[in-house]
């Protein structure tokens, strides 16, 4: 993992995880929207890393991310991705739990703009 950079690309809402530095190849990305209410947070939507990356840590250094992310921003983080879920449930120490009302103002911001992923 010592070669894999991630980069958070707010604009498009995507936090990359790059092999060999910025300009390297993309081996995996969190797929998020932000939300402003009830509170601001991070929604994460979507995790992937491409197959030949897989059981390398990635997806868990792209969570970890998130979070610390989210953290230094003073935000929550409302995960519907299943596998952050999952990684959240693991780690609760590193993620806060969302409340049951801003996952539900998430599925409904998802739900209202499927774009969003």
């Amino acid at each position: 993992m010592s070669d894999i950079e991630i980069h958070d690309d707010r604009d498009r809402g995507m936090l990359l995880a790059r092999a060999g530095g910025p300009g390297g190849e993309t081996v995996g990305h969190i797929q998020y929207f932000v939300l402003d209410k009830p509170e601001r947070a991070l929604v994460p939507v979507h995790t992937v890393v491409e197959p030949q990356h897989e059981g390398k840590g990635i997806a868990g250094s792209l969570t970890r991310e998130l979070y610390a992310i989210a953290a230094r921003d003073g935000v929550a983080v409302a995960p519907l991705c299943s596998f952050v879920v999952r990684w959240a449930e693991r780690h609760p120490g590193e993620a806060p739990a969302a409340s049951g009302e801003l996952l539900a103002a998430a599925r409904a911001a998802l739900a209202a703009d499927p774009s969003t992923w």
